[in-house]
């Protein structure tokens, strides 16, 4: 076999077996499954019209992940997330954040600053019309705007993973039209110490700012 062909077989299983994994990871993170509940290879390879093989390999990689739990001979497991591994990503997150916020202060461009300014502004409109969902996708791309600006990849792929994690608790959280809002001034400011290369200033109100959001959650009950 040539090697082009041998590379290209190799590329479809892993493509297939990352369209599994991310479909999987989805449904556990949106809450399809429960906790505890066992993840059938047979039930979901039929469900999404592959083998038994890249469900397999998925399950393993969810395990390393922390997500599903494998136990020999009986099966795999959903673990999730709980509320203390929610609290932990949050507070993980907000000395992350608050040194993604500093490095962009290094390596922002005009463009990027063009774009947060944008994502502040559609999020105002929103937020008077009360779109909820339109505020989510927002939030998600101003953090996800910064993460590339900081120009580190270790640090935006561990950061996207999060921010991921605990996107069913954060659109709990941003239902609130008030916390929204708020949130929404504090990302203005995130974005003028940024512009001003203030990289002191820009850490400590990113890093604010997922502490306020974590205050937010204990309100909800969350």
């Amino acid at each position: 076999m040539e090697e082009k062909e041998v590379q290209s077989e190799v590329t479809d299983k892993y493509s297939l077996r990352g369209r599994v994994f991310n479909r999987l990871r989805e449904d556990i993170l949106s809450g399809k499954y429960e906790s505890n509940e066992e993840l059938r290879e047979i039930t979901i390879g039929a469900e999404m019209g592959v083998s038994r093989t890249p469900v397999r390999e998925a399950l393993r990689q969810l395990e390393l992940e922390g997500l599903v739990k494998i136990v020999p001979n009986k099966g795999a497991f959903v673990t999730g997330i709980s509320a203390k591994d929610i609290h932990d990503i949050y507070y993980i997150r907000s000395y992350l954040e608050g040194l993604c916020a500093k490095w962009a202060c290094e390596h922002i461009t005009a463009e990027q600053l063009e774009q947060l300014e944008e994502t502040i502004y559609l999020s105002e409109f929103h937020a008077r019309k009360k779109h909820m969902e339109q505020i989510v996708e927002l939030d998600n791309k101003f953090h996800e705007i910064i993460y590339e600006a900081c120009d580190s990849k270790m640090l935006r792929h561990i950061l996207s993973d999060y921010h991921h994690y605990v996107e069913r608790v954060r659109k709990v959280s941003l239902s609130d039209v008030n916390r929204a809002t708020k949130s929404n001034e504090e990302h203005t400011k995130i974005l003028e110490a940024i512009r001003a290369k203030d990289a002191e200033l820009a850490e400590h109100l990113a890093h604010e700012h997922i502490i306020k959001t974590i205050d937010n959650l204990n309100r909800c009950g969350l």
